[in-house]
C-alpha cells in the first residue's frame, strides 16, 4: 500500500501514511477545508429557523 500524500510505502505505525508528517498534512487538509464531504441533500439554511425563533431567543 502506498501513502496517499507522497506515494511512498506505508509504515504500520502511521498506516495508511508513511510518516507522521504525511498524517499531519492530511489532517491539516481536513481542518482547513481542502477536503470536504458532499451533502446528500440541498437545503436552505435560512429555512431551518422555525417561525418565531430569533437570534435573541437562542441561548448564549
Amino acid at each position: 500500500m502506498s501513502c496517499p500524500i507522497c506515494g511512498e510505502d506505508t509504515v504500520i505505525r502511521f498506516r495508511p501514511f508513511c510518516s507522521k508528517r504525511c498524517a499531519d498534512i492530511d489532517l491539516a487538509k481536513w481542518l482547513n477545508g481542502s477536503y470536504a464531504v458532499p451533502s446528500q441533500r440541498e437545503e436552505n439554511l435560512d429555512t431551518d429557523v422555525t417561525e418565531g425563533e430569533t437570534e435573541q431567543s437562542r441561548p448564549h
